[in-house]
């Protein structure tokens, strides 16, 4: 099962699945072992380093606001619900971009378009503390997160091509490790960081953060041995969306993973305001550190596959959902250890349900894998945009309630599109009795 992240959706790579149908006229990829990457062999450490260093920075930079939105709206003197927005248009720009760059990737390069995604996003984040206003700095958000739409599926691409299969896994491992970790760290960060110099420094040294990995990136990446440009074919692009969105069941999981990422959004979008107002009155470093909640989802994520193992795939949703509305419904306790407990447990119950359907999608698709995967992503991203801005509205509205009345309403949701899956399995078991006798 994947491991858990910070908001970078988890794509399993198959490196036996055929080739991308958006590409006509494509040659062989180069299959000499002695061109793979692994373990031992000279480059595959500069890679993994490469690659940690560009989740870093990318994911640092796609949540650097969330933890400031207080500072930010009484900066500019913004409710809660627009100052979402400079953590919502980035969001939605990568979901609405992700699938696009992703297939220029298959022209251009994976390479090539890791460093170009990069190399524009840092441009930005330098550019972001210097917004004169809070337009601007949603432009410039919204910018910076279409620019990192094509990082994650090209440098899964990537690593398909140019590491053996037996080490594919641990490489997207430390991948998506690097995801988690610059989302946690530049949340913590800022927080810090704005408590003693204010939130421009903050986004400031996110920026210089992320330069940093950037050119850590820029000189260790490995050039691509295994990669072979071909010519885009947008019919063929269109007709595999086609097919994916008209295949019942991963519009289901894709639902699923934007409704669990809606309630993501929404409470950690929303708890910084809630943990600085009272009872609670906490400084901006504390409330930044409270994303090491995050940790929690390494070990549910991890433990997604034998959950499923022992309770099938709908089985495991169920409990997802069952933690994160306990979680829900325990943060309404005004005691912050209540508080704490709660986010946990959303934490955990998100990215178990998460895991449970990124990884599902990929065993769904029986071709076109690497857009069923991006459509995930367009998915979850745009779960992430909508529930921090209508979280923010909720919590304008009508305090944390609102926020967690939100919740309950994607989590039932996901409860209602988990049942009627369950009613159409068992449907389809029905049908195929007479067959079998």
């Amino acid at each position: 099962m994947p491991p858990a992240d910070t908001g970078a959706s988890t794509v399993i790579v198959d490196a036996s699945a055929p080739s991308s149908p958006v590409i006509t006229s494509r040659a062989a990829a180069p299959a000499a072992a002695t061109e793979r990457l692994e373990p031992g062999r000279p480059g595959y450490r500069k890679m993994s380093f490469a690659l940690f260093a560009a989740g870093v920075a990318a994911f640092a930079l796609l949540y650097s606001t969330q933890a400031l939105l207080p500072a930010i709206s009484a900066s500019y003197g913004v409710s809660a619900g627009q100052a979402s927005w400079t953590v919502s248009a980035a969001t939605g720009a990568l979901a609405l971009c992700v699938l696009p760059l992703s297939a220029l990737s298959e022209r251009f390069g994976r390479r090539q378009m890791m460093t170009a995604s990069l190399t524009v996003a840092v441009l930005v984040g330098m550019l972001v503390p210097f917004a004169p206003s809070i337009g601007w700095l949603i432009a410039l958000r919204a910018i910076q997160g279409a620019a990192l739409a094509g990082l994650p599926a090209s440098a899964m691409a990537y690593l398909a091509e140019e590491v053996r299969p037996k080490a594919l896994i641990a490489a997207i491992g430390l991948f998506v490790a690097g995801n988690s970790i610059g989302g946690m760290s530049g949340r913590i960060l800022t927080g810090w960081v704005a408590q003693a110099w204010g939130w421009r420094a903050a986004l400031a040294a996110v920026g210089l953060l992320a330069l940093a990995c950037a050119v850590a990136f820029h000189f260790l990446i490995p050039r691509a041995r295994n990669f072979t440009p071909g010519t885009l074919n947008p019919k063929a692009l269109a007709k595999t969306v086609g097919t994916h969105l008209g295949n019942p069941l991963l519009v289901r999981l894709y639902a699923i993973g934007a409704l669990f990422m809606t309630v993501f959004g929404a409470v950690y979008t929303v708890i910084g305001y809630r943990l600085v107002e009272e009872p609670f009155s906490l400084p901006q470093g504390i409330v930044g550190s409270i994303f090491l909640v995050y940790l929690v989802g390494t070990v549910s994520s991890a433990a997604a596959g034998r959950l499923v193992a022992r309770l099938g795939r709908r089985g495991a949703l169920y409990l997802a959902v069952s933690t994160t509305t306990a979680g829900l419904l325990l943060s309404l306790a005004d005691q912050l250890a209540s508080v704490l407990l709660g986010l946990v447990l959303i934490t955990a119950g998100f990215f178990a349900g998460h895991a449970v359907a990124s990884s599902s999608v990929s065993r769904t698709a029986t071709t076109g894998r690497a857009q069923a995967s991006a459509l995930y992503q367009s998915a979850y991203y745009l779960g992430s945009s909508a529930g921090g801005t209508l979280g923010a509205v909720a919590f304008h509205a009508g305090g944390w309630a609102a926020t967690v009345a939100l919740g309950l309403l994607a989590v039932l949701g996901v409860v209602s599109i988990t049942l009627y899956g369950t009613r159409v399995a068992r449907a389809e078991r029905r049908a195929l009795i007479p067959a079998t006798r």
